[in-house]
């Protein structure tokens, strides 16, 4: 898994690119199938930081979340818990496809 951090309207020091990185990288603890992670960090009027996580999987399924605050890691953690909602969301919907009896499996009720 790839993590590509990039900034706008301002430069993000070595020390904030590596803890960014960290906090995105367990997004993998929730969905081992990330391929990469893009994370825009802009810097805003008045000290603020709007930060974009966009989380790309197999199978060309995206995941994109957004938190704005005055505290870059705040921000980050914003954007990933939306991420991670987004993860959950699909994993459930996935797991619930595949026990749904009318997508092949058999209902022993029925019988």
């Amino acid at each position: 898994m790839q993590v590509k951090i990039a900034s706008r309207h301002g430069h993000l020091s070595e020390v904030n690119q590596k803890a960014v990185a960290d906090k995105v990288e367990n997004l993998l603890h929730f969905f081992d199938r990330l391929l990469i992670i893009e994370v825009t960090v802009d810097f805003l009027k008045g000290d603020e930081f709007l930060v974009e996580i966009l989380a790309e999987a197999e199978h060309r399924h995206e995941f994109v979340g957004k938190g704005q605050a005055d505290d870059l890691m705040v921000a980050v953690i914003a954007a990933k818990e939306k991420v991670k909602q987004q993860i959950k969301h699909y994993k459930e919907k996935v797991q619930d496809h595949r026990r749904d009896p009318s997508h092949g499996g058999t209902d022993i009720d029925k019988h």
